[in-house]
């Protein structure tokens, strides 16, 4: 059973809930909604296939494409960067967790974003969406112990595939509890993406501070443990760091 608010199981951090991660992942499904449909037809989640058309670009002698591709790429080396730099430092501080902090950010970020004019160009929403995705991904690694992507979904879909080959042939409870777990990321993902497309259609650029309602919500929740229940706590580690 799950352990009540009041009586945290301090096995695991408020950060490594699973509806942390579902909220997350919803929050990552919707941006990448909002910059394929809105902002350069691009996915910012993840950085895959930035690299591969970088390569081609490199292949076909294109140096003004290979030169702008290494932007979003940077801005993801950055994040990734500055989120463990910042943690460790954070951490010292005693106040909010690294993990609070940085939803806090993620939603400063999509409010000046939905504040920009329509004639803005698109690469500013897909460089800040690279940067704050890439920190996310880096901060929060594991939902209760087991390993966990928030912005993007391929490893999910992996897991599923393994795991239901494990669980066929063991049938063990921790192969059904991964592919739960694993699942429900799914899910989440697609659903932030189906409602950020519908947003996207009637409230165009402003859609994307639809996110910042959902990450409100983690915030508000994450600082009150910080300060309440988990205070005596702000010195552990999230687990996977």
């Amino acid at each position: 059973m799950a352990a009540l608010p009041d009586e945290p199981d301090e096995a695991y951090l408020e950060c490594e809930r699973p509806w942390v991660y579902w909220l997350l992942i919803l929050a990552a499904g919707w941006f990448g909604a909002y910059t394929v449909v809105l902002r350069g037809g691009v996915f910012c989640n993840a950085q895959t296939a930035n690299v591969v058309m970088l390569a081609v670009a490199l292949g076909k002698q294109n140096w003004a494409r290979a030169a702008y591709l290494l932007i979003p790429i940077t801005a993801y080396f950055a994040g990734a960067f500055f989120s463990e730099y910042l943690g460790k430092s954070v951490k010292k501080l005693r106040f909010l967790r690294w993990d609070t902090i940085l939803i806090g950010i993620e939603i400063a970020v999509v409010l000046v974003l939905g504040a920009l004019s329509v004639w803005a160009p698109d690469q500013i929403a897909q460089i800040a969406l690279n940067f704050i995705c890439s920190m996310q991904f880096n901060t929060f690694r594991q939902v209760q112990g087991i390993p966990a992507a928030t912005t993007f979904v391929t490893n999910h879909i992996r897991q599923v595939g393994s795991t239901a080959a494990k669980l066929i042939r063991h049938k063990t409870p921790e192969s059904a509890e991964k592919i739960r777990v694993h699942g429900m990321m799914i899910l989440f993902f697609i659903i932030g993406g189906v409602i950020g497309t519908i947003c996207c259609k009637l409230f165009k650029y402003r859609s994307i501070w639809g996110t910042a309602i959902v990450l409100g919500a983690i915030f508000i929740r994450l600082a009150y443990a910080d300060l309440s229940y988990e205070r005596k706590l702000l010195g552990k580690v999230p687990h996977g760091h």
